[in-house]
């Protein structure tokens, strides 16, 4: 491990620039070794990444047309002594690729964490107990379950958004009538089942990420698909998040991603410069891509009894005055020896001129928390991280639980509660802040991940890790590691089976036809019907060729309209965009104008307003005579009736409106009356 600097004596500039850009500090931790490739078999086929990623994909194929996409990384974390670790799987998506190599009709359906598992039997009933804020266990192995758990259904999100709706209105209405002891274990068990599913979906999302950044060779998630899959992944966190069109997924991933690189610049800056003020030594420890998502804050021995007295400002560090601890002057625990030379500069052992000094860890932060840097681990008091983070529950349990207390039904609460937020986040004090669940989880894959990191500095990091934990539903790191494998062994049992994942798989696909067959009231009802039964209830259609044809096409033209509609937010489309690639988007829903939709031609009609291109505006006009609905024959009367569009273009729309009144194609009454009108038969 390489040593740190005193940061009382770098310069501010370089420090402020570091944190906004999030570079790769020097003094940091070193990335994930070289992960040596497995063979390939003959079901399976290894895409092995970049030597130094410490990641590799493997693909599976599925009967029925779909593959499994793992990634696997090396948790040489968790090795022992000198010798690697094995690879563990860590992420699987299932791609339904309707058995070809055209993406344009593909579909991403399943993702599964495979940490993720099933809780036992005791820890079920622990997660139950109200105000248990503490581990039960763990789960030693998951071998003979079936298929794991996945924790997001890509293809369908937006039934999780009416199962939230369907179960908060059942605890709401039933369940808390039933007196106390019923609501209160019924809300710390989906309070616990939530929080444990949110922390692996955080893990999920580091793993996506650390992959697309060390990623090499021939990738086989498009860059597209990896965005989705982890905006999907974000959007689990909002209460509507599984209706957002997946439009406007490329903004959520950005947006979110923005914010975390503000947030983490935030934090690395207010903890440096607190650590700086108090003479402590500040080191970022990174994931493998280079990124700081956490930070240990050091103490010098030979600094105890220099600054012995020394007054201490723990605002946002939330730890004692090392000053005055005499536990730190007669230091037993781990320690670690560092060099210095007459300028401060970390040195490698033996550099001459080099002085020795040994350093003690104080704490350890999260630095993607929002508000401040989050305390996880205090080294010299391990209840302190839990008790900050118990706040906030305890009393969501008691005023919600307890005393049915609620910020829209209570003002006086309200009012007191908002003064107490704002209170407490200005003044960034750690009580009462959102929960450390995302830095805790974070944590505990870069201690799996992280082999630079001293054995001995690890395990107490993980054993005073576990502690921060509230639910008991979670596992310990090297229990995980086995849960992944154990796991990954049973989903591909499953995918092998005939009335396994491809039996799932049609059943999926038979849902995915109902909206092709019904219109949205009946789909209403039918979804209505599903959440009712608990999900046993789920409609699907009978499959036939026709119908997954018409499946087919559906999926190329939505594949069509989304690149149509990011496209077309650009001023001017064929400068940020390849023209002949908007050409054959618009041709292909030209061709196919019968299974078009209004919202495509509303697409199409944005298209010919943007561009210049005079081919292209030609397949928009001719695809809005081809779409046969309303909204396509008012978008091209709005062409007509606009004097700012060249007359040619006018002319042309006039033509194609004839054509339509003619042919009878679907057209509003009152646009019908002014066609006629106005351009004639």
């Amino acid at each position: 491990m390489k040593s740190v600097s005193p940061i009382q004596h770098a310069p501010r500039a370089v420090c402020i620039l570091l944190s906004l850009l999030l570079a790769v500090s020097p003094l940091s931790f070193a990335t994930v070794a070289a992960q040596t490739p497995v063979s390939a078999t003959e079901t399976r086929t290894q895409i092995a990444a970049a030597p130094q990623s410490g990641f590799r994909l493997e693909r599976t194929p599925v009967a029925g047309g779909a593959e499994l996409l793992t990634i696997f990384a090396n948790l040489d974390g968790l090795s022992a002594g000198e010798s690697r670790a094995p690879d563990v799987p860590l992420v699987s998506v299932l791609r339904d690729t309707m058995g070809d190599a055209d993406p344009e009709n593909d579909r991403l359906r399943y993702l599964w964490m495979l940490t993720y598992t099933k809780p036992t039997f005791t820890q079920r009933l622990a997660a139950a107990i109200p105000f248990l804020y503490n581990r039960a266990g763990n789960k030693r192995r998951a071998v003979g379950e079936g298929s794991p758990p996945p924790i997001i259904d890509l293809s369908s999100t937006e039934r999780e958004v009416w199962n939230k709706i369907f179960w908060s209105a059942l605890q709401n209405v039933l369940l808390d009538a039933y007196g106390f002891p019923l609501k209160a274990s019924t809300r710390a068990y989906r309070r616990n089942v939530s929080d444990h599913r949110k922390a692996h979906i955080v893990r999920a999302l580091a793993v996506l990420s650390l992959y697309e950044a060390t990623e090499g060779g021939t990738p086989l998630f498009t860059r597209t698909e990896m965005q989705d899959i982890q905006a999907r992944l974000m959007l689990t966190e909002k209460t509507l998040g599984g209706i957002v069109d997946d439009i406007y997924l490329q903004h959520v991933y950005q947006k979110e991603t923005t914010l975390t690189r503000d947030v983490r610049g935030h934090n690395w800056e207010l903890l440096r410069q607190h650590a700086e003020a108090d003479s402590l030594y500040f080191e970022p420890l990174e994931m493998p891509d280079g990124s700081a998502t956490h930070a240990l804050l050091w103490v010098a021995r030979p600094d105890l009894v220099r600054n012995r007295g020394r007054k201490f400002e723990g605002r946002f560090l939330n730890i004692k005055n090392p000053w005055r601890d005499d536990r730190l002057l007669n230091w037993q625990g781990y320690a670690e020896t560092r060099y210095f030379d007459a300028e401060n500069r970390a040195v490698e052992p033996g550099t001459p001129g080099a002085r020795e000094v040994q350093l003690i860890p104080l704490a350890l932060y999260g630095l993607d928390h929002p508000k401040i840097p989050i305390l996880l681990v205090d080294f010299r008091d391990g209840r302190n991280p839990k008790k900050r983070e118990m706040s906030r529950r305890v009393l969501e349990d008691l005023t919600r639980t307890v005393l049915s207390l609620s910020r829209f039904g209570d003002l006086p609460y309200f009012l007191s509660r908002s003064v107490y937020d704002f209170v407490t986040g200005r003044r960034g004090m750690d009580l009462n802040q959102p929960s450390r669940l995302r830095a805790y989880s974070q944590l505990k894959l870069l201690l799996s991940l992280n082999a630079t990191l001293a054995p001995v500095l690890r395990d107490q990091i993980a054993h005073s890790l576990e502690r921060v934990s509230l639910n008991p539903l979670e596992n310990d790191l090297r229990v995980e590691a086995q849960v992944a494998r154990d796991q990954y062994a049973s989903l591909m049992e499953y995918a092998r089976r005939p009335d396994g994942l491809a039996s799932r798989l049609d059943k999926d696909r038979r849902a995915e036809m109902v909206p092709l067959k019904h219109g949205r009231t009946q789909q209403t009802l039918l979804r209505l019907a599903s959440v009712a039964s608990f999900g046993l209830y789920t409609h699907r259609e009978k499959a036939s060729p026709e119908m997954t044809a018409r499946m087919e096409l559906q999926r190329r033209l939505d594949y069509h309209e989304r690149f149509l509609r990011e496209a077309a937010r650009s001023p001017r489309v064929e400068v940020d965009w390849n023209i002949e690639d908007v050409r054959r988007s618009l041709r292909f829903i030209a061709e196919n104008g019968a299974a078009a939709s209004g919202r495509m031609a509303s697409v199409v009609a944005r298209i010919f307003g943007r561009t210049n291109d005079e081919e292209a505006r030609a397949i928009c006009l001719n695809g809005l005579y081809r779409i046969n609905n309303e909204t396509a024959k008012k978008e091209l009367l709005g062409i007509y009736n606009d004097q700012q569009v060249e007359t040619r273009w006018r002319n042309v729309s006039a033509e194609y409106l004839r054509m339509a009144v003619r042919e009878n194609q679907t057209i509003a009454p009152a646009d019908a009356k002014t066609i006629l009108s106005v351009v004639g038969q």
